[in-house]
């Protein structure tokens, strides 16, 4: 399968990766022959130097051939055009990156008139992972699936927790709930745990749950379960807007610090609800004048990753209130992982996500059995869940007699609406959706999980 992308920003540059490795023919086209070759020198992807919206362009990078045309650049006008380009001139599928708040309105009109397969707004998507988080604060990040009626949610383990010291088989009776942890990042390593694993503070897990239940396991940790009752967001840029406004809808009062008196206005404008505070958000006393000390959540969504880094440092080092930090450059994941900055919310992430997950439902000519996939664990983890069709060779075969590859747990199975977190003697039947939690990438149909006999 040829694809194109046109972008080598974060998004591009993390596309190419996860699409080459996993055995995708790649074509990048930028304007900048640095970020061109960069990515050439460090990939297995061809690489074109130049305007991704030229026609003469497109051709070289072997538009007429490709299946799929990508265009993340930063402009949304270049995107649309590249994409209308690309369906005049090659047919094939194309998928846009529009951000403007703008165009927010108009994106089923867009979509439909241009012939575009998929639009992915990478703010709107943080903005979304943001307001999840920020209803259940206890979660570094929850991804929904079986539609909505389960949720895998990350969380850190502190000292002296309940969790500290008990071995995953004990979980259940210990802490009296029906939940699974089917990932636990230690230090610098991800582990897919068995039943002998034992819990240690500082471990990063992941718990999955049938949503009620994960409110009722965090209740008996002492965790509040409860949404945030206001919010202090520093930076008012297009994450900001779509974040506030879906705040305010929740019922959750919005302190928005902004230092261009314009945008200012703009922004009481577009939110009337919200206490728009003209002042530079990295001084100290601004902040401390506009009420740190008490506010339940501190969001840092300036433009620069180093700010946001040290904002949320800052409130750490002063208040107990829920952290969320943007962070846009790939170079920082590893420093920024050892901070403890609460919840880290990384767009490039969220983005791939959502196009490869298209892309894999593309590659499947069948149609893909892949309902939905999340990227977890700076990207070295992946949960997907499938919808299981009558001839798959899974059905009614008890999970302990399954031959599947090494590290990969089947997590969670809904049957006509019940989930169920699964053991040994569980069966999937035809019409269930399977949650599959797995280090190895590029998996798309629940079939792949299996060992070759």
């Amino acid at each position: 399968m040829k694809i194109i992308i046109v972008g080598c920003g974060n998004v591009g540059s993390t596309l190419a990766e996860q699409l080459s490795k996993e055995g995708y023919d790649i074509t990048i086209i930028d304007a900048k022959e640095q970020l061109v070759n960069n990515l050439t020198n460090t990939f297995d992807v061809l690489g074109v130097v130049g305007n991704g919206a030229s026609l003469g362009v497109q051709i070289e990078a072997g538009v007429k051939e490709a299946d799929l045309l990508i265009a993340v650049t930063r402009s949304d006008e270049l995107n649309l055009l590249c994409c209308l380009i690309a369906k005049k001139a090659g047919g094939c599928h194309t998928i846009a990156r529009v951000s403007s708040p703008v165009y927010s309105k108009e994106i089923g009109f867009i979509k439909d008139e241009l012939g575009l397969s998929l639009i992915i707004n990478p703010q709107r998507a943080a903005a979304r992972e943001m307001s999840r988080i920020l209803k259940f604060p206890s979660a570094l990040k929850i991804d929904s699936f079986a539609k909505s009626r389960v949720d895998l949610i990350s969380y850190l383990i502190e000292e002296g927790s309940p969790l500290c010291d008990i071995s995953l088989k004990d979980l259940r009776i210990k802490i009296g709930c029906d939940v699974l942890i089917p990932i636990v990042e230690r230090g610098t390593e991800v582990i897919i745990p068995d039943g002998n694993f034992v819990l240690k503070a500082k471990d990063e897990i992941s718990i999955l749950a049938e949503s009620r239940n994960a409110v009722d396991f965090f209740k008996k940790l002492g965790e509040p379960t409860a949404a945030v009752k206001d919010a202090m967001i520093i930076g008012g840029g297009r994450t900001c807007i779509y974040l506030a406004s879906q705040l305010i809808d929740m019922g959750i009062k919005v302190k928005i610090i902004e230092k261009d008196k314009a945008r200012c206005e703009e922004l009481s404008e577009l939110m009337p609800k919200a206490l728009i505070i003209h002042g530079d958000g990295t001084e100290r006393e601004v902040l401390m004048e506009e009420g740190i000390l008490q506010t339940n959540a501190f969001v840092s969504l300036t433009n620069f990753d180093e700010e946001n880094i040290m904002l949320a440092l800052f409130a750490k080092s002063l208040t107990k209130a829920k952290l969320i930090t943007k962070v846009h450059r790939i170079s920082y994941d590893n420093i920024v992982d050892n901070l403890e900055l609460g919840s880290i919310i990384y767009p490039k992430y969220l983005t791939a996500e959502i196009i490869t997950k298209y892309v894999r439902a593309m590659h499947n000519s069948m149609g893909s059995n892949i309902e939905t996939l999340y990227m977890l664990n700076d990207n070295r983890v992946e949960a997907l869940e499938f919808l299981i069709k009558e001839d798959s060779p899974v059905i009614g075969i008890p999970l302990i007699d399954l031959e599947l590859k090494p590290n990969i747990l089947i997590g969670c199975i809904t049957h006509r609406g019940q989930v169920i977190i699964p053991n040994g003697q569980s069966k999937i039947e035809a019409g269930d959706t399977v949650i599959l939690v797995t280090t190895t990438h590029g998996l798309h149909d629940i079939q792949d999980a299996l060992k070759l006999v």
